[in-house]
């Protein structure tokens, strides 16, 4: 008979999810590298002699990895069920570490290096779009799979740093992406340098924090859940006594077993309302505008006639790392709700804030701190709290499945309002976020009226809740 840990180890815990949390600093830092290549893309490329490289063109490859993210997300279901969480999670360390490499030389083997051709757009697209999928399973798997692991009272404050690690893999790179023009800012020709070799080093940096999460993923542990939904109960039983000790592990074994017998069951097997509710979930993480606001920043402080727009932008960054960590510390004990609810108010205060603005002649530093407050505010409730309610929403026996269509959901919204937001913003600057808070305001109503509170309860909680509901 094996021999079970009689008390948990916290350290072991904190280990394997900082190994899963590297998979959102990658999702974070592949995501934004892009910012600070796309100029030198714009002028190799532009450079080409067989097509002409429109801005629609260029519009395109800077946003490519979006449909990556949508493909990743939606395949992300069917690879945790079938391959289980860890090897999901090493094919994604894969696709980010081939996608760093191939956008770093995306000539190899068909194409002449440094010429700018139709062909190597594409390939280096398709590169773009690996690294996409990649992102796609991460931002879906490793909230999963923290969530899995974790203990019902610490798993909101372990999941809401996979969002932490999110903000930081940005961060990382805007610094990253400073230090390679920087090393090069004596030379005459710097400019040459970074449109030709500057942009590829940028790409082939991520392939350092890549490999070391793809080595360090394969010394983690399948998750006990979907070890047990697949009869491996010894396994299940070690994992869960390493975290818990052994009394406890046994209890929460028999609770996921109980749910087990129904590993067949079908999407809406608990209704339509928790679907409904996940995916709605993400849609408002979209549509209430952060990523306009993160994406579009130094143009929107430039129109404020704010001196340094860079500055307010870096700024901005140091207040979302922070109020970031104010949800990481109090979403245990203040709940998901209260969060969600009092930042879509803040948020919606701070988007009015901003609209009235534009109408109205106020100070510069009005807007500004508008906007900071509706950034500091969506940190510490829909940037983290949204994966946490997706990560442990759903009933076991759908989990993968129901994840997989609410994180698609995200990337498709975030599409939309990446989208949208320049021709709205320059329609008119006060509909653009009257429109914000207004949605900000419905968001607050939607969570108030639809949303169980999820703090303290198991996973296997939630199959009772929606039965009841059913």
């Amino acid at each position: 008979m094996a021999a079970y840990r009689q008390t948990g180890s916290r350290a072991y815990l904190t280990s394997i999810v900082l190994v899963a949390v590297i998979g959102g600093l990658l999702f974070g830092y592949d995501t934004a590298v892009i910012s600070g290549a796309e100029r030198g893309l714009q002028a190799f490329f532009g450079g080409a002699a067989d097509f002409s490289y429109t801005d629609g063109l260029h519009g395109f490859t800077t946003s490519s990895a979006l449909i990556g993210c949508i493909i990743g997300a939606l395949i992300s279901g069917f690879m945790a069920s079938r391959l289980g969480r860890k090897r999901s999670l090493f094919a994604a360390g894969i696709m980010f570490f081939l996608s760093a490499l191939g956008s770093y030389y995306p000539e190899f083997l068909f194409f002449q290096k440094g010429v700018a051709t139709k062909g190597l757009l594409v390939a280096f697209n398709l590169y773009r779009v690996l690294g996409g999928i990649g992102v796609g399973l991460a931002s879906a798997l490793c909230p999963m799979y923290i969530a899995e692991v974790s203990p019902a009272n610490k798993r909101g404050t372990l999941v809401s740093w996979n969002q932490f690690a999110i903000i930081f893999g940005q961060l990382v790179v805007y610094f990253v992406n400073f230090l390679i023009i920087r090393s090069h800012a004596n030379d005459p020709a710097v400019v040459e340098w970074t449109n030709s070799i500057g942009w590829r080093v940028m790409f082939v940096s991520e392939a350092v924090p890549a490999a070391l999460f793809t080595i360090l993923i394969l010394l983690v542990p399948e998750t006990p859940r979907y070890l047990a939904l697949n009869g491996q109960d010894d396994k299940a039983l070690t994992v869960l006594s390493n975290i818990n000790g052994e009394a406890k592990a046994r209890e929460i074994l028999a609770e996921i077993k109980a749910t087990a017998v129904e590993k067949t069951e079908r999407l809406f097997s608990y209704g339509w309302m928790v679907i409904f509710i996940g995916c709605m979930l993400s849609v408002f993480q979209q549509i209430i505008g952060i990523n306009a606001v993160l994406y579009f920043a130094p143009r929107i402080f430039e129109s404020m006639g704010m001196g340094n727009p860079m500055f307010q932008t870096v700024l901005m960054g140091v207040i979302n790392i922070t109020f970031t960590l104010v949800a990481v510390f109090t979403v245990e004990k203040l709940g998901r709700k209260p969060l969600l609810i009092t930042g879509s108010l803040g948020m919606a205060v701070g988007a009015i804030g901003v609209a009235l603005s534009n109408v109205v002649t106020l100070p510069a530093i009005i807007p500004v701190i508008s906007i900071m407050v509706y950034s500091a505010c969506f940190m510490f409730s829909w940037g983290p709290i949204c994966w946490v309610y997706i990560s442990e929403l759903f009933p076991n026996t759908i989990r993968s499945q129901a994840t997989a269509i609410a994180v698609a959901f995200q990337w498709i919204f975030n599409f939309v309002v990446s989208s949208t937001f320049v021709p709205l913003y320059n329609y008119s600057h006060f509909l653009a976020y009257a429109i914000y808070g207004g949605i900000c305001i419905i968001a607050a109503i939607f969570v108030w009226r639809l949303v169980p509170e999820t703090k303290g309860k198991t996973l296997e909680d939630m199959t009772a809740l929606w039965r009841g509901r059913k």
